[in-house]
């Protein structure tokens, strides 16, 4: 939120603590348990396991944790699912490469140096990178259906004798 120009003391607490839930309950265990398949699907030590496991984890993975990531967020914020869908519609593939700036480089680390009992600890650090991008991107397209929703209800005031109705 101060990447987005918000002061300090003047954080959405509520958008915090929505993406911290998400983080602490669902990311640490299905990423624990998504490690240890990846080394289970791709047990090779060479040198070329190393893209192929960041492609892997580009594609399948990215797709499948930024759809929990964004689906638990909007049903935290109690959007409905159409909703929901639409949003995670407009938004998949630019979340999907928005992670290509960022997590190949980080892979690289991941599989190729960090042992696969540690990589959780290394990719939570990367996250915190991760996060502040998810949560931008989704936060944005929620303001902006909210604006859009304000600015497309019909807010004209009609008088009939001297009862006013909206």
């Amino acid at each position: 939120q101060c990447y987005e120009g918000k002061p300090i003391f003047e954080f959405d607490r509520a958008r915090m603590f929505r993406s911290g839930l998400i983080g602490f309950t669902l990311q640490g265990s299905l990423s624990h348990y998504y490690y240890n398949l990846c080394e289970s699907v791709f047990p090779c030590k060479d040198w070329w396991a190393v893209p192929v496991k960041a492609a892997f984890d580009q594609t399948a993975w990215s797709g499948l944790w930024n759809t929990i990531y964004f689906v638990a967020l909007g049903f935290l914020r109690w959007e409905s699912p159409s909703t929901i869908f639409s949003e995670l519609k407009s938004t998949f593939f630019p979340m999907l490469t928005a992670g290509w700036k960022l997590w190949p480089f980080a892979h690289l680390i991941t599989y190729g140096v960090v042992p696969v009992e540690h990589r959780l600890l290394w990719v939570d650090c990367v996250e915190i990178i991760w996060v502040t991008i998810l949560s931008t991107y989704s936060n944005e397209k929620s303001e902006a259906r909210i604006l859009d929703d304000s600015s497309t209800t019909d807010t004209r005031v009609y008088y009939i004798g001297t009862t006013k109705y909206m």
